[in-house]
């Protein structure tokens, strides 16, 4: 990972498949990325609020990713889980440019934001 400004470049775009995700570590913990089929990026703790299962080994669909473990929905882009659920998944701003994959350098954010 190389260090750029304030964002981390992660990978290419293509190292994560459509309607796939990556596991990364970070500082602060393990990163899932996720791709949706329209190549929009989100990125999550990969550990579901849940029972902690790994996000990033979980179906994506649409803007969402469901846990492998209990079948929990998350919104990749709040967080959110879907109800009647309740809890949210930290998330990371991430953004492609010029087709890498970059991370924002930033702790996590809060799961109570």
């Amino acid at each position: 990972m190389k260090k750029k400004n304030d964002w981390i470049d992660l990978a290419p775009l293509d190292a994560v498949p459509r309607r796939g995700a990556r596991c990364v570590k970070a500082p602060g913990g393990r990163i899932a990325v996720f791709r949706t089929e329209d190549d929009r990026i989100f990125a999550t703790e990969d550990k579901c609020p849940h029972a902690g299962g790994p996000l990033s080994q979980g179906i994506v669909h649409g803007a969402s990713v469901t846990c492998p473990l209990h079948n929990w929905v998350i919104d990749l882009e709040s967080g959110a889980v879907a109800g009647p659920d309740e809890g949210r998944a930290r998330t990371v701003p991430v953004r492609v440019e010029d087709g890498r994959i970059l991370m924002a350098a930033a702790p996590l954010s809060s799961a109570a934001e």
